[in-house]
């Protein structure tokens, strides 16, 4: 292909992306996406891009990239290559910003007002018109690219567009050539609108989604309204449809039956018992529209909403939204995602038992839409408008008359374009963009919309209480502040648009915020912050792949908005980004399944059989449940009795049944594992797929050690070092330093010699931890070693024993007995004794190291994943068998990972430890220091997973208890009080060391 420069003289004096009054030009917007068909077969058959009217350009693009719009030369030379959809950031043009709450293009915003230099990407390509398209109209479909966006055919000027996340459409008929045509998209980094796209994601440029010519017959293009009621008395579907031109339309079910046709313009037909949609049962109707000999399909389903006191009601039911926050991300695209990506996205949110996507913070694609309506989940659809970095005060834009043509026109772009989807269930304003004036007209716009349309609720969180909102939905509250709600009660639905902020390893008490949720109908759930750490794929020099972040670009001494001090800020989900769940997501699974297994309620309760009685209780609303429940009875871990049963549960409603237990030995632990498993495979899951599980416990003896036997000891000081041997044993405490220095089993070392073990009040600082201040300020004192008050040794009966105090921050202490026992057993009884100040601990235990050799170990306990004092219902007490190495989880920024909680047992190497109560451990093949990595004068590295050396040891951390993780923020909310150790309170427990 021969390339000639083009002139863009004109694209030089017209600045339409500095100019605030502009939206677009030319753009044919507020518009539903949609592609004639030849024939109706083909418009009920053949998907979208297959359309003979639908021509495809995406792929490899020539492309030319300048730091300024002043650089642009009058003749355009030198084309090098860009595929698109792709933002040019990531592929070697520009650089990748990552910002969350501010402006990427200045420190102190004063709007319209854009930097004199504007970053310009030029993209160019021929295409030739399908013959067939003779006599027809030709438009340009650009489905999103950032920010404005000038479009060129043939060296004119078609038009320009800003709204980054929606469709502009552009007539170009009267621009074509016969045989090859050239198009130019000048793309300009920012413009006007960027003031409306201070969304806390990658702020990266280009095309971003399909870029594709449609062809229709005449210039009057056909575009179209559907409502799809639903009667909850009679079952009849209520349909209404308008159209921009005259045409016919018929309405088939899944079975191919016509239920309605006619002419369009029809209000109010009833169709007989209609199959209503929902995320539950996504049943579909085939819209097909006929105008002018040509076609054009569109699903349709039936549903009612409507808000009835403080409760919103979806088809009668006072649903849960079980969601998340979705962005547009791909690890290696950045912010393109192709319908695949898209779909391998939902089914495994589908797997973590998802219903709710919020489209944070613009529309998304619309292959989301179409998936969504198929696959069955609610959209809470949010317009593109953001304007954080103005704040929520005077200079708010939401304040500001002048700004309101761009808000309406986005405001508008998401309505008509997707309003028809079945999915939409919720109209979002925007976000965090303040509130004023400009949020109370669109508010009334689009309830003046939906008055005789769906009536879908209208929100807008920084409403609050404001008329303007018809949910109360916050952002990140805690549990006290949802009971408070239930109980006043809240004059509005709740449901929090973004909670439980899900960065690093985090998620913590997501258990006591659905139980709140499940006891009121006026808690309606909310949207995880959010689903995929938005983290770019690298490899380093070793061939490692590894995650970059949004601190990881650009030089800081030269950037004055400081947009590099977000760091990781973007890597806040609950999946990897190759979408790997977090261990976090498998605790939203369990509280979001739509089904729970419990004991059932007895009249008597010393009535024997009852032991024998369960329940299972549908949480759906709509489906009955036709699913396998299966289950185990473990005695001390390991399975003596199972059955299984195939349920059919009325929706809410309870079944009861029975599960034959055993006869318990008092002095044995017993609990009874319940798997509910898909009897067959579907679209979204396999066979057997467990999409809900729970443990019951059935019986549980008091603890206790057994007294040790009698053994002798001797004793001997050497320097510091007092050292205690007998038959098969030999301990070796330091005076100084208060650590053991060398345990012996026999004639082999347990522990390494150059570490030892002691006391560990440290852990490495979760993103959590850092965000609420700890590791900065009032937990450090807990990463230095305890300073030795006293240390004496002494015998007795049952051996002998270094009995070391410790002296602690905040006026604290502990105690520590390590004893010598009969088989070289080491029994260390601790307790810590509390200071009169309320300062939380990150964790209270001690830590060792054992030689690589000693990397698989067995446990009786919580697992198989990581879990935490906030964060454990999800992992059932069992025995689990793993590797230290398989235990550090890949958080992309490295932190605290690997810990379990309710331990009876572990085995590693050749020990067996117990304790006097479950204890809690993490075995890991590197150190807390390389999970906590600090420069010399101790600030914070940056670290990324491939900086995780895999150590020549095993490091053993053995904990009386550790401190939860959090989530209800990342940013100052800390853990709950009753799930953190606090240091003004006292705690005792005892680990017993010995041979397997």
């Amino acid at each position: 292909m021969t390339l000639f420069p083009i002139l863009l003289t004109i694209l030089q004096v017209l600045p339409l992306h500095r100019d605030m009054d502009v939206t677009s030009v030319n753009a044919q917007t507020r518009r539903t996406e949609v592609i004639m068909y030849s024939s109706e077969e083909d418009a009920r058959t053949l998907p979208f891009e297959k359309s003979p009217f639908y021509l495809d350009l995406n792929g490899t693009w020539n492309f030319l990239f300048f730091n300024s719009e002043k650089d642009i030369p009058a003749r355009l030379e030198g084309w090098g290559k860009i595929t698109v959809p792709g933002n040019w950031e990531f592929q070697g043009h520009g650089t990748p910003v990552y910002v969350n709450t501010t402006y990427d293009f200045a420190a102190e915003p004063h709007p319209p007002v854009l930097p004199d230099d504007i970053p310009v990407g030029i993209y160019m390509r021929t295409f030739t018109v399908p013959a067939a398209w003779a006599g027809r109209e030709v438009y340009l479909n650009l489905c999103g690219a950032k920010s404005g966006v000038y479009t060129i055919v043939n060296g004119k000027e078609v038009g320009y567009s800003e709204d980054s996340k929606d469709l502009a459409r552009f007539d170009i008929t009267p621009y074509l050539n016969e045989g090859e045509n050239e198009l130019v998209l000048k793309c300009t980094h920012w413009s006007s609108g960027s003031y409306l796209e201070c969304q806390d994601f990658w702020r990266v440029s280009g095309i971003e989604r399909d870029v594709y010519l449609s062809s229709e017959k005449t210039a009057a293009s056909l575009d179209f309204s559907v409502v799809a009621d639903y009667d909850l008395a009679s079952g009849d579907g209520i349909f209404s449809l308008t159209t921009t031109v005259p045409a016919n339309y018929k309405l088939i079910a899944s079975d191919g039956a016509v239920v309605s046709e006619g002419s369009a313009g029809v209000r109010g037909v009833r169709i007989p018992a209609v199959k209503p949609w929902s995320a539950e049962e996504p049943n579909l109707y085939a819209l097909l529209l006929e105008a002018g000999g040509e076609y054009t399909r569109f699903d349709v389903g039936f549903r009612h909403l409507e808000i009835r006191g403080n409760v919103f009601y979806f088809n009668g039911a006072p649903i849960k939204f079980k969601g998340v926050n979705m962005h547009e991300h791909n690890e290696f695209t950045g912010h393109w995602c192709d319908r695949e990506y898209l779909r391998r996205n939902l089914v495994r949110m589908r797997e973590l038992n998802i219903n709710a996507i919020r489209t944070c913070h613009y529309p998304q694609s619309r292959a989301f839409y179409e998936l969504c309506d198929s696959l069955g989940f609610y959209v809470y659809d949010e317009a593109n408008i953001e304007s954080h970095g103005m704040g929520y005060g005077p200079e708010s834009l939401a304040k500001d008359p002048a700004w309101y043509i761009k808000h309406e026109d986005r405001t508008l772009n998401m309505y008509r374009r997707t309003a028809g989807y079945p999915c939409v269930t919720v109209l979002s304003l925007g976000n965090e963009a303040g509130n004023g004036v400009i949020f109370e007209r669109t508010y009334d716009l689009l309830k003046a919309l939906e008055k005789d349309g769906q009536n879908r609720p209208v929100v807008y969180e920084r409403a609050q209480n404001d008329r303007n909102s018809d949910f109360l939905n916050p952002m990140y509250a805690d549990t006290r502040w949802l009971h408070r709600q239930a109980e006043l009660p809240s004059t509005k639905p709740v449901v929090q648009c973004e909670y439980s902020h899900a960065m690093g390893n985090s998620n913590g008490s997501f258990d006591l915020m659905w139980y709140e949720t499940y006891a009121y109908d006026n808690l309606q759930g909310g949207f995880i912050w959010d689903w995929i750490d938005q983290g770019i794929a690298e490899k380093d020099e070793k061939g490692r792949k590894y995650w970059t972040y949004g601190g990881d670009y650009g030089d800081p001494s030269k950037d004055p908005a400081h947009w590099w001090a977000d760091r990781n800020f973007c890597c806040n989900g609950l999946v990897n980004p190759d979408l790997t769940p977090h261990p976090g997501a498998f605790e939203v699974k369990h509280f979001y399944q739509e089904a729970a297994v419990d004991f059932a309620p007895v009249e008597n309760p010393g009535d024997q059989a009852a032991r024998n009685r369960f329940q299972i209780f549908n949480r759906f609303y709509f489906k009955p449940l036709n699913h396998i429940l299966r289950w185990e009875i473990t005695e001390d871990g390991v399975k003596i009795a199972d059955g299984e049963k195939l349920f059919t549960t009325a929706p809410r409603t309870a079944e009861p049944f029975e599960a034959v237990l055993p006869e318990m030995d008092p002095l044995k632990t017993y609990y009874i594992n319940f798997s509910l498993l898909t009897p067959e495979a579907s679209d979204m899951l396999p066979a057997e797929y467990p999409v809900a599980t729970e443990q019951l416990l059935l019986r549980k003896p008091e603890k206790s050690l057994p007294e040790p036997a009698p053994y002798k000891v001797r004793i001997r000081n050497i320097g510091d070092r007092i050292v205690l041997k007998g038959i098969g044993g030999r301990l070796v405490v330091s005076s100084s330093t208060g650590r053991v220095v060398q345990y012996r089993q026999g004639l082999k070392n347990v522990i390494l010699k150059k570490f030892g073990l002691g006391p560990e009040f440290w852990r490495a600082p979760l993103d959590n931890d850092w965000g609420d201040g700890g590791p900065q300020s009032r937990n450090k004192l807990w990463k230095d070693a305890p300073s030795v008050l006293s240390a004496e040794a002494f015998t007795d009966e049952a051996g002998g024993a270094v009995v070391v105090s410790y002296g602690l921050p905040y006026g604290c202490m502990m105690e520590v007995e390590y004893r010598l026992a009969k088989g070289g057993e080491l029994r260390i009884t601790s307790a810590f004794h509390g200071g009169e100040e309320h300062v939380d601990i990150p964790r209270i235990g001690f830590r060792t190291r054992m030689k690589a050799k000693c990397d698989v170990f067995r446990y009786f306990g919580r697992g198989p994943m990581e879990n935490y004092m906030d964060r454990f219902a999800s992992y059932p007490v069992g025995i689990y068998s793993s590797s230290a190495k398989d235990e550090c989880f890949p958080y992309v920024r490295p932190q605290e990972t690997g810990h379990h909680t309710g331990v009876e047992w572990l085995e590693i190497g050749p020990l067996h430890i117990t304790g006097d109560k479950a204890f809690e451990f993490n075995a890991l093949r590197c150190s807390i220091e390389d999970l906590d990595p600090r420069e010399a004068d101790g600030s914070r590295i940056w670290a990324h997973v491939n900086d995780i050396p895999v150590q020549p040891y095993v490091e053993l951390c053995l904990d009386g208890g550790m401190t939860g993780v959090g989530g209800y923020d990342s940013w100052g909310q800390r853990p709950e009080p009753s799930r953190t150790l606090w240091a003004d309170k006292d705690y005792d427990f005892t680990l017993v060391l010995s041979k397997k």
